[in-house]
């Protein structure tokens, strides 16, 4: 606060829209387009990261009906589909003249009066997270206007000296960027070694050699599907239920407890994983999020949503789950899934999908196999994934120690405060 107040030196500070501080953008016309363009769709932005991971190339006989949004070297786009789940990024020079998803508010600052990165990092802010949740809407595919998102408010210090109110800003932006850099740096080593992971498990679970079987997962089990119920219906103390957006968002392999509950009275409208059963998404954003598998180890049964799935199975439930992470089992998933505004899994097709069952013919040995297997994967999952230990501990404190220092940072007096 004390270095606040020393940059500032009792500056005014004056709050305006986001409408305010930037410039207005355009759709792409199709017609004119002579190239091939990199399409920046809703997946393409990484939400640990903040960065561009992949895209997919689109000219204008493959481009999807709606217009498009061009975007420019740093314009902060914001993805206001899903809202809570915090996509966004700066564009750099690799994207600049690209396209992006309808999905996404583009923000081109008036670099005369506010940083690019000046946004960025009030788009990262708690005020504009609660902001978002104040004023989406919708419960199943939560979405946030772009016009909603234009009027939220940021200050900008030394209004009347454009000159010194940019370096204020960059001088906070400076300090801000040193942890948000360090987490970046943590972050790619934590993706190369998920890479190396991914690869090892997909080596492991392949079974070029040995005694296995590949059975279609009719053969191994039963797909069971869950019964609705809404956001209106949680509660903090109630019945435990998994929602599929939450499989894809905040569990890993396997879980022994359910993040949410749900009303107690439910509990005869509900449908239930028994514990053992493999749970599915049946929706998703991307073709790797439809599909997602949790292995349910609770000791009892969890009400799972009517986009999900439950398998049933004689198996051991983190092999299942391991063997649904692997690239061959989603590029057999992909031609099962229906592409739209939301991706469905076509269950009667992945049923078909194989899976490998080692030793097949003696429950016990193959049941052995499948546990070595597991334990192996385990160690390395806990490496990748585990948040008490190694790089995902260290980015998660980095990840706090920024967001510490941006709310001292960006706590600049609002006029109610200094009017009081």
């Amino acid at each position: 606060m004390d270095f606040l107040e020393k940059l500032l030196d009792g500056v005014a500070v004056e709050w305006k829209t986001l409408g305010g501080v930037i410039l207005p953008t355009s759709n792409i016309k199709w017609r004119d387009a002579k190239r091939t363009y990199r399409y920046i769709d809703l997946a393409s932005v990484s939400i640990e990261t903040k960065f561009i991971t992949e895209t997919l190339e689109i000219t204008s006989s493959s481009a999807p009906s709606r217009a498009q949004k061009l975007v420019e070297k740093d314009d902060v786009i914001f993805a206001t589909t899903r809202p809570a789940q915090q996509r966004y990024c700066l564009i750099n020079d690799e994207y600049a003249g690209e396209v992006a998803s309808t999905g996404y508010c583009v923000l081109r600052a008036k670099k005369n009066e506010v940083l690019p990165k000046w946004i960025l990092h009030w788009i990262a802010s708690t005020d504009f997270k609660a902001y978002v949740e104040e004023n989406q809407s919708g419960s199943a595919y939560p979405a946030i206007s772009d016009a909603k998102v234009k009027e939220f408010k940021i200050p900008i210090p030394c209004p009347e000296n454009p000159k010194k109110s940019l370096e204020i800003q960059a001088e906070i932006v400076r300090m801000l960027d040193t942890f948000t850099e360090l987490t970046a740096e943590l972050t790619a080593e934590l993706t190369a070694r998920k890479k190396q992971y991914s690869y090892y498990r997909d080596q492991l679970l392949s079974f070029k050699e040995g005694n296995v079987e590949w059975k279609a997962l009719s053969e191994v089990g039963k797909f069971i599907r869950g019964k609705r119920f809404t956001k209106a219906d949680y509660v903090e103390d109630g019945i435990s239920v998994i929602h599929y957006g939450e499989i894809y968002t905040r569990y890993g392999v396997f879980t022994t407890q359910a993040y949410s509950q749900v009303r107690s009275d439910m509990a005869g409208s509900l449908r239930y994983a028994e514990p053992g059963d493999v749970v599915i998404a049946g929706v998703g954003e991307t073709v790797e999020d439809v599909g997602k598998a949790v292995a349910w180890l609770g000791s009892e049964k969890v009400a799972i949503h009517d986009d999900s799935y439950a398998f049933r199975h004689s198996m051991n439930p983190k092999f299942i789950s391991y063997v649904m992470q692997t690239a061959a089992f989603i590029d057999e998933k992909a031609k099962h899934v229906s592409r739209g505004k939301v991706n469905r899994i076509l269950i009667d097709g992945v049923a078909k999908v194989r899976i490998p069952v080692p030793y097949p013919d003696d429950t016990k040995k193959s049941l052995a196999e499948q546990a070595r297997i597991v334990s192996i994967l385990d160690k390395f999952d806990a490496l990748t994934h585990s948040i008490s230990e190694g790089l995902p501990r260290e980015i998660e404190l980095r990840q706090k120690q920024y967001e510490y220092y941006r709310g001292l940072l960006l706590n600049f007096p609002r006029p109610e405060e200094v009017a009081a």
